[in-house]
């Protein structure tokens, strides 16, 4: 055991940590030449393409020093907010972590997130300066801002550019010398972290686990603590960059189990591994099931391909299990699918991953967060659809989710981002200089107001300068109201929105205007309108095409023209009773970008 060193890499997005992750590989030889390639351990086309790491990885590599031999389980980490439970859970099967810091970007809000995700697990931190081969790198400058953050001496920064191997074998000698061995008892009974799971189509899911106490043989009887299913260990193994089964993963070890399971919900990211026969006394603190915070209706373009969409659905929660979906329907957009996302980029991926791998065109509708309504006789109702929201009539109040917001910037934009955070019901926590021109704020906001577009806007006014990072706090209490949109009286399910009662009026307001253009005219008048219950707030009429009937009646008495028109006028009243507006897709898009 005490040759074993388990880290994992934390960084912000776009700092390198993939591709230091593939020098490491290369100098400890754990890759031939001819595996190589950059970004090894992001397997999926979108993660090359994107330049993100959407799923966590672990690889195991050997290395020598003075004539010792070690062994190196690193686990790399996705760097998006989203994926931040995940990123907990590969802390806690570590004892170190590499901090990389970019030296043109210096220090931003993820890094500082995960720092703190690290520090609370007690992990020893090795700071790296990465990128000092950029022409417009500040060292000095950001190696003061690492020395404010972590509070290590300043020699104890390894400068290192991880795209010219520059400071890669200066890295591997402080993974040995500054982190700790793995402490357990070996003679305890089995105690194993999940801290992820894949899809095999031919093995069911594979979980990764780090055992703490204990070791696991191949035969043995397991069960999961928190789901409680018992399973036989198929084949256990290490991870090298394929897998390699053992007879026997010991304490401190990085492994696999392949155990026959078929379905991702059985087994949870955070949960504990432990035996049949003997079980160990408590589980692992910190689990917690991954909770979706923001929900959209999926459809298929084609009502026809329900059942496809339901099929690649199903296939891509084997792939990831923080997806959870339900059938619903809805008047205008027929059969489809809502959805529970754990944040934006999130919902962008698996959307994008529907149309890659599974070849479905789908529309996905207004994101939105889900509410917990409070009723008069004591029943209390999550509400993930503006159409689930009870009556005013019987509603006591209704709470939403809060976020805490952390945004790091240069200090010119300070005063810009707090308008547009204001602006989006956030109050001001605390504003800290991390130096003298960099800001980090704090902002109490609803989870709402962030959902969609506030992230593009948060990067045009601070020219892409802000780095945002957010964790979930609670629910609260809010003035909220349903919006209904109403064509010729009738209202419209799939444009309802829940909104705050401050911005009803402007949302409903900006709402007709923009079906006004939309909506193509008719032989009839459509009235647009927004209510807020019984009460209309806004409204828009789109004239009717008028033909011109009176053109074959020359000369004679003007009854004659008027007999016309009144007849016209009765066709017009009948059409508007059986005529229904068709309303174009890019309605319910248009709502997304309502400013």
């Amino acid at each position: 055991m005490k040759n074993i060193r388990n880290f994992c890499i934390i960084a912000h997005i776009d700092h390198g940590k993939s591709t230091l992750a593939d020098r490491l590989l290369e100098v400890t030889k754990t890759i031939t030449h001819r595996e190589a390639q950059a970004q090894v351990l992001d397997d999926m086309d979108l993660e090359r393409e994107r330049g993100i790491t959407i799923k966590s990885h672990a690889i195991q590599m050997a290395y020598e020093q003075n004539g010792e031999k070690y062994i190196l389980n690193l686990i790399d980490t996705p760097g998006h907010v989203d994926f931040s439970y995940e990123v907990s859970r590969s802390i806690a099967a570590c004892e170190g972590a590499l901090l990389i810091v970019d030296a043109a970007q210096g220090i931003q809000a993820q890094t500082i997130s995960n720092l703190y995700l690290a520090l609370e697990h007690g992990l020893e931190i090795i700071p790296i300066l990465n990128k000092i081969d950029l022409p417009s790198a500040d060292p000095e400058m950001v190696k003061d801002q690492i020395v404010d953050l972590v509070g290590c001496e300043r020699d104890s920064i390894i400068p290192a550019s991880a795209k010219t191997g520059l400071g890669i074998d200066d890295i591997l000698n402080a993974i040995i010398e500054r982190i700790p061995a793995p402490k357990g008892d070996p003679e305890a009974p089995l105690k194993a972290l999940i801290f992820d799971s894949v899809f095999n189509s031919f093995r069911g899911i594979i979980a990764y686990f780090r055992v703490m106490d204990g070791e696991i043989k191949k035969g043995d009887k397991i069960k999961f603590a928190a789901t409680g299913r018992q399973y036989i260990a198929d084949e256990v193994g290490i991870l090298k960059l394929e897998k390699s089964p053992r007879d026997v993963v010991r304490t401190g070890d990085v492994g696999y189990i392949i155990s026959g399971i078929k379905e991702a919900r059985e087994v949870k990211v955070g949960d504990t591994l432990t035996l049949v026969d003997r079980p160990c006394e408590e589980m692992i603190k910190g689990f917690e099931d991954v909770k979706p915070m923001v929900f959209a209706g999926i459809y298929p373009v084609d009502t026809d391909e329900y059942e496809d969409l339901r099929t690649a659905m199903e296939k891509l929660q084997l792939n990831d299990a923080s997806l959870v979906f339900q059938p619903e329907s809805s008047a205008a957009l027929g059969f489809g699918f809502r959805c529970g996302f754990l944040g934006m980029l999130h919902m962008e991926i698996i959307q994008e991953r529907l149309e890659r791998e599974y070849d479905m065109t789908v529309i996905t509708t207004v994101p939105n967060v889900s509410y917990v309504a409070y009723l008069n006789n004591g029943e209390v109702r999550e509400i993930h659809n503006p159409s689930e929201m009870p009556d005013p009539n019987f509603l006591d109040r209704i709470e939403e989710p809060y976020i805490s917001a952390q945004i790091i910037t240069k200090s010119e934009f300070t005063g810009n981002i707090m308008t547009l955070c204001i602006g989006k019901r956030g109050v001001l926590m605390k504003q800290h200089y991390l130096t003298t021109d960099r800001v980090e704020l704090q902002f109490h906001m609803p989870l709402a107001e962030i959902v969609f577009d506030f992230y593009d806007k948060l990067k045009s006014i601070s020219k892409g300068y802000a780095s945002f990072d957010y964790h979930p706090l609670n629910y609260r209490q809010s003035d909220l109201v349903k919006l209904d949109i109403r064509l010729n009286g009738e209202p419209v399910d799939a444009l309802s929105a829940l909104v705050h009662k401050s911005h009803a009026f402007d949302f409903g307001k900006k709402m007709c205007e923009k079906l006004k253009e939309l909506i193509t005219r008719q032989q009839f008048e459509i009235i647009i309108q927004a209510s807020i219950g019984a009460k209309i707030i806004a409204r828009e009429t789109v004239k009717a095409l008028r033909k011109d009937v009176t053109a074959k009646c020359y000369g004679g008495d003007i009854s004659r023209k008027r007999k016309l028109l009144e007849k016209q006028k009765e066709g017009k009243k009948r059409m508007r009773q059986v005529g229904n507006v068709e309303i174009p897709q890019q309605a319910f898009l248009a709502v997304l970008k309502l400013s």
